[in-house]
């Protein structure tokens, strides 16, 4: 491995990144953006988060978010000693990457939310969620559960505009997925937020 140094002098492979998908998808979201990043010589793991994907838990079985990104908190805590990373997330996945930098402020170098969710660390992860909820008046805001419905439509606004390829790779993987609001709001201010370093 190419280790360069971090910015506070510890090891850290900047060619490694962990992407995180959102709501509704899993690893196979990344599938091009993996490719790409591997054969540019970075080390990519594509973690799927409890319920996603090959997961064949329901997300109503789910009780906490800490147990939906669990698969993301055991990959960082089986990094070796001194291994930093960089972690993407998407969508929802931004509250994934969030946890984890709270969790494991020595194993990442930086985050990058993409389109996605990014907590502050003055109030319950929750808080972003229902800001975006009041401010963009959507109606499937309106429970913790939401997913695109009906086969012909599920994935049609979230592959728009990709090659039919993505889109029917989307309507045959994508799952219902919720945003455990319940437990991002007991979660404790500041848990789970982007601190700035």
């Amino acid at each position: 491995m190419n280790y360069g140094e971090g910015m506070d002098g510890g090891r850290c492979n900047k060619k490694h990144i962990i992407l995180v998908h959102g709501a509704c998808h899993g690893a196979w979201c990344w599938h091009k953006v993996t490719a790409q990043l591997r054969s540019a010589g970075y080390q990519v793991m594509v973690p799927d988060l409890a319920t996603s994907d090959v997961d064949e838990r329901r997300f109503q079985d789910l009780r906490t978010f800490i147990h939906y990104s669990q698969p993301l908190l055991d990959r960082l805590t089986r990094l070796p000693a001194g291994e930093r990373v960089i972690l993407v997330g998407h969508n929802l996945g931004g509250l994934n990457i969030a946890l984890a930098m709270d969790r494991f402020p020595e194993k990442i170098v930086a985050a990058v939310f993409v389109a996605a969710l990014m907590p502050d660390s003055v109030n319950p992860p929750s808080y972003v969620v229902d800001k975006l909820k009041k401010e963009t008046n959507m109606i499937f805001w309106s429970d913790t559960q939401f997913g695109l419905v009906g086969d012909k439509d599920k994935g049609t606004y979230a592959a728009h505009p990709s090659p039919s390829e993505d889109l029917a790779l989307a309507r045959t993987l994508m799952r219902p997925s919720s945003l455990l609001l319940e437990d991002l709001a007991s979660m404790p201010v500041g848990e789970g937020g982007a601190r700035k370093r």
